[in-house]
């Protein structure tokens, strides 16, 4: 009799459905608000459980779906990485809604809150489908449910820019969503397979043989450059910022925090477990990740300095970050892999802290947006000001934070590469550049302004706004606490994710 744990993907991806279910029949907002971070913290606990037997025992298992076995039919499959990935996920995702839930309630009409956390909860479904699936076309379906659900967390806050960042949303992920089925279809036709493990063995042959390699080559592209629109990898990240920096606190929190994470998940997964590093290399796709990866990571950032609308300029700094996570990816080496799914879990927790500190701030500030606004406003609210210090300071790469150890992990696996002295020389303009937009904003929010404009800034404040946030305080320092806990006690947490990756 195979052990219980194996059981814990399914059953997770299980109660995200059924509250989404839930929340679409009850509709009331605050009832399947509550529903929607109980589902959250269930999946944590059973996340954190399936993590410690796998870890321990050292396994990964394939949990197999339907009636059909291997090599036809669908199937899961679990390792440390995996339980390690889906445990972040459920955490950032319960804490990006508990740290902006009275925007939430504020910004999203109350007839469309129930529908709202069911989209959530599908959401959370489908990221943990797109950590877990071991079947490529179940990948596939699965980055369409997150994809609308992912389009109508950007609209939930029902006005005109917002509706047009959605279509520009929808546009650029149906194109990426066409190439992977494009991509998966060619892979399908030289194969015949769907599930991961005969698939990744085919593929071995037909390198090995010579056979079909354009069609191998091609197919590999079209699903890498799919999920890389999707991911908003560099130059395909320009529906990023309005679809990000319009978009509810939570969903900001939410989309920049994890959406972009599970697709890159999945690539992460189609590299190491279908194709190989060995070939990305040889087929040159490694390379073209580099090179998108370093040059996202410098024009994100030049972005980010020309924005003073601080939940864009936060945007944009997400594509420098992700550009971080593909030069790790297409470094095409075990440590180049390590070290990007370090910068995954770093930003999952570094961003949401700092939408949902802007957001804070700027609710105390009379819904300012412009840094020139927001000045001061850190001593309205000195917890959101210590968080947003925090978190800026991580993505920066100071010392003892969690953006400091995933650079340092990247520059150590930058040092195998031929390109060695480009990637570091990079990393550290990157780094300059994220001090250059990151510090004055800092700077914004504690230096004290003239009366005179707090007078104006304090017009638009309504007495609601300013009282003790208690959820969004406890979602901040919990933020606070797992970045300082990724800048210190990283060590056993890069184990976890080297044994995973030799476990996919």
């Amino acid at each position: 009799m195979r052990p219980f744990y194996e059981n814990l993907p399914f059953i997770c991806i299980f109660i995200a459905i059924m509250c989404g279910v839930l929340s679409a029949v009850i509709q009331d907002g605050r009832k399947v608000y509550r529903l929607a971070l109980m589902m959250t913290a269930v999946i944590a606990v059973l996340s954190v459980v399936l993590l410690y037997f796998l870890y321990i025992e050292d396994v990964s298992f394939v949990y197999s779906m339907g009636r059909f076995a291997a090599p036809y039919g669908n199937a899961i499959k679990a390792g440390p990485l995996q339980a390690l990935l889906a445990t972040a996920f459920a955490i950032v995702m319960g804490l990006s809604l508990l740290g902006g839930g009275h925007s939430l309630f504020q910004d999203i009409l109350p007839e469309k809150q129930g529908l709202y956390f069911a989209v959530t909860d599908l959401l959370m479904a489908g990221l943990l489908a797109l950590v877990y699936t071991n079947d490529m076309f179940t990948g596939y379906v699965f980055i369409e449910i997150t994809t609308i659900a992912a389009c109508a967390m950007v609209m939930a806050k029902d006005t005109g820019p917002n509706l047009i960042a959605t279509i520009r949303y929808l546009f650029m992920s149906l194109l990426g969503s066409g190439l992977f089925l494009i991509g998966l279809t060619l892979l399908n036709s030289a194969t015949g397979y769907l599930l991961m493990e005969p698939l990744a063995k085919a593929v071995a042959i037909l390198a090995e043989l010579g056979q079909y390699q354009r069609p191998l080559v091609v197919s590999i592209g079209l699903m890498v450059v799919g999920l890389g629109i999707k991911g908003a990898m560099f130059p395909f990240h320009l529906w990023l910022p309005d679809a990000h920096g319009g978009a509810t606190t939570s969903s900001s929190a939410i989309l920049s925090g994890l959406v972009l994470k599970g697709y890159i998940v999945l690539l992460i997964t189609l590299m190491t477990r279908v194709f190989g590093l060995q070939l990305m290399r040889k087929v040159g796709v490694s390379n073209i990740l580099l090179t998108l990866g370093l040059l996202g990571m410098i024009f994100g950032s030049l972005a980010a300095m020309r924005e003073y609308h601080v939940k864009r300029m936060l945007a944009n700094s997400s594509v420098a970050q992700i550009g971080y996570i593909f030069m790790g990816l297409g470094l095409g080496t075990e440590a180049g892999v390590a070290a990007a799914c370090f910068h995954i879990l770093v930003h999952a927790a570094c961003k949401p802290l700092l939408f949902i500190c802007a957001g804070r701030l700027s609710t105390v500030s009379g819904h300012h947006r412009s840094l020139k606004n927001l000045r001061g406003s850190a001593y309205r609210d000195v917890a959101a000001g210590v968080g947003f210090t925090v978190g800026a300071l991580s993505m920066i790469g100071i010392p003892l934070l969690g953006g400091f150890v995933s650079k340092l992990y990247l520059s150590e696996a930058a040092l195998e590469s031929p390109f060695m002295a480009v990637v570091l020389l990079t990393i550290a303009a990157s780094t300059v550049l994220n001090a250059l937009y990151y510090v004055p904003a800092i700077l914004a929010i504690w230096v004290r302004p003239a009366w005179e404009e707090v007078r104006f800034i304090m017009l638009d404040v309504k007495p609601e706004d300013m009282r003790f946030d208690r959820l969004f305080f406890i979602a901040d320092a919990v933020f606070i606490f797992l970045i300082f806990l990724l800048g210190i006690i990283y060590h056993p947490i890069l184990n976890v994710i080297r044994a995973g990756i030799r476990l996919m």
